[in-house]
């Protein structure tokens, strides 16, 4: 039990580090977005978009994707809409792939589209509620890790285990990111999706001091 709570301790004191450093360094702006989030129902733009990002940042760094990410929104019709992309397939993906070379990722995005346009968005969404990691892992390009990231960034109150906030769990003495985060959400009454974003965005600008202290 004393263990227990000196883990805890440890955590939750590490998530104030974390919120603050976060603040100061100007990234207060993607704490407020994560709770908007989680707010309101997804729309069917979130949901391309949001696929988009995360199918584009696996494997890559965030501000890599980052610098390019508008000019892909452009290609693929602003995720205007589903249909929209998928009538216009060849050409999104055309001039998508003169600025981002990764052909597996950008026929992926448009392959999102077509499977919402088949299905219909009121139905993808019904699923995604349902059961959201089952679902969202039958997109293209989203794994057991990926679906995480995805349906956080749709709003669902989750966190991802990714390498970032995998190790920083593992210092700390947790099996993994939702036994920390969710431990952190029942100690602060945060959102598990904000505590995620702090630790992650604290990992990417710090890692040897969150390391350290974890």
């Amino acid at each position: 039990m004393q263990r227990h709570q000196s883990r805890k301790s440890k955590a939750v004191d590490l998530y104030r580090t974390a919120e603050r450093s976060v603040q100061v360094a100007g990234f207060a702006w993607e704490i407020d977005w994560q709770r908007e989030r989680c707010r309101k129902p997804f729309s069917e733009r979130d949901l391309l978009r949001e696929s988009a990002w995360v199918i584009l940042c696996s494997g890559f760094r965030e501000a890599t994707v980052r610098k390019v990410f508008d000019y892909i929104s452009l290609c693929f019709c602003d995720w205007e809409s589903a249909n929209e992309i998928t009538r216009n397939s060849p050409l999104c993906v055309a001039t998508a792939s003169a600025r981002f070379r990764n052909a597996r990722k950008i026929d992926a995005i448009a392959r999102v589209a077509d499977l919402v346009t088949e299905t219909g968005f009121a139905q993808v969404r019904r699923l995604v509620q349902t059961d959201p990691i089952k679902h969202l892992q039958k997109l293209p390009f989203i794994g057991p890790v990926t679906s995480w990231h995805l349906a956080k960034n749709l709003g669902l109150d989750v966190a991802k285990n990714d390498r970032h906030l995998a190790r920083m769990a593992a210092g700390l003495g947790y099996a993994d990111a939702h036994d920390l985060c969710g431990e952190v959400s029942e100690a602060t009454g945060e959102l598990v999706s904000v505590i995620d974003v702090v630790f992650w965005r604290f990992a990417t600008m710090a890692p040897r001091f969150a390391f350290s202290r974890a």
